[in-house]
């Protein structure tokens, strides 16, 4: 049961994002689509009271516990961004503002901006870390939530393997191509050639 209402919710969210949206653009709505952009936290408190609910019936503790945790976690960490991105693509692509700039692909400022996105997954590891450590309490038997304590381990686990990326822009940050020199090769003429 919980890993379809995780799927529902996932489809939830781009049903309402995509919703809100064209209520924003297509439709000159603007109230309405901020509205339904606002109902998408009410997503991960539907699945945060079903999986207690289903805890609290009696549900042995299992990866689908663990892994709704985790989606929550996610979500709070990177949901805002991930709204904010599509809706300055949308606001492009369909009520004409200008392009939205990309993140920074070079040197110090593209470290600075993998830093703040690790963030948000050391956010979402917090989050599914608490909400696990709740349902491990709530349990109370530490017979049966050794897939709880599992999960924990997986979200910091992310965290590092993400951190380490980060952290390898800073040591190594890439280097803007040389003026006049192509970024990159032009893989059509290559073809062309052939």
């Amino acid at each position: 049961m919980i890993v379809a209402l995780i799927a529902a919710c996932e489809i939830g969210f781009w049903v309402l994002l995509a919703a809100g949206l064209a209520c924003r653009y297509l439709l000159r709505m603007p109230r309405t689509g901020l509205a339904l952009l606002l109902c998408e936290p009410l997503l991960e408190v539907v699945l945060l009271v079903a999986t207690a609910l289903d805890l609290k019936n009696g549900a042995e503790p299992n990866w689908t516990h663990g892994l709704a945790a985790l989606y929550i976690g996610y979500t709070v960490g990177h949901g805002h961004r991930t709204v904010q991105w599509l809706d300055g693509h949308a606001a492009h692509r369909l009520a004409g503002a200008p392009r939205p700039q990309g993140p920074p692909r070079y040197g110090m400022p593209r470290a600075r901006h993998e830093t703040r996105v690790w963030l948000g997954t050391l956010i979402g590891a917090a989050v599914a870390t608490a909400l696990l450590q709740l349902a491990i309490r709530y349990v109370g038997d530490p017979d049966r939530v050794t897939s709880l304590e599992a999960w924990r381990y997986t979200a910091w686990r992310a965290a590092g393997i993400h951190g380490l990326v980060a952290l390898a822009y800073w040591i190594w940050p890439k280097k803007a191509p040389a003026t006049g020199a192509p970024a990159e090769p032009d893989l059509g003429k290559e073809r062309a050639g052939r």
